[in-house]
């Protein structure tokens, strides 16, 4: 979980590649008119929210089902956006991905090939709630000693 650009897709791939979780890309849960809002540039409402964070949650409780270690990328910026994805199961975590808004902001202008502009960094940075319960890193770290350090907690 965390801002745009705070590496959450690439920690969880390598995350994935290291340990055979099964990898779930959260952007490829929101609906095509939550990705063309943000596209222009328009900050998502809780209310665009709640159909891909309960698409998100359908796949979580799946995955669980099925016994299966995966890893899944989400934002999840809101205490109650992290209780509708964990819904009281303590078999799910958050890894909370943070760093100095330059740095996440001049990642986000060099991505290419996304629809989350730069734009909307401060919107997220602005409601975002730390969890207090998530094991957080630094997005200036290398993502390989993110997830070493992640496997170590885990």
């Amino acid at each position: 979980m965390g801002v745009a650009g705070s590496g959450k897709t690439t920690v969880a791939k390598l995350f994935a590649e290291k340990t055979g979780a099964v990898f779930y890309e959260g952007d490829d849960f929101h609906s095509a008119d939550g990705v063309e809002k943000m596209r222009r540039g328009i900050p998502l409402t809780d209310a665009d929210r709640d159909g891909w964070l309960r698409a998100l949650r359908e796949m979580i409780v799946r995955s669980l089902a099925k016994n299966e270690l995966s890893a899944f990328t989400c934002s999840a910026l809101k205490a109650k956006y992290r209780e509708v994805l964990q819904n009281g199961d303590a078999r799910v975590r958050f890894v909370h991905l943070t760093g100095p808004h330059t740095f996440i902001e001049e990642r986000l202008k060099n991505r290419q090939g996304h629809f989350m502009p730069a734009a909307l960094l401060a919107s997220q940075i602005a409601i975002l709630e730390p969890p207090a319960d998530a094991l957080t890193f630094s997005c200036e770290l290398r993502p390989e000693e993110i997830v070493r350090e992640l496997i170590n907690q885990l």
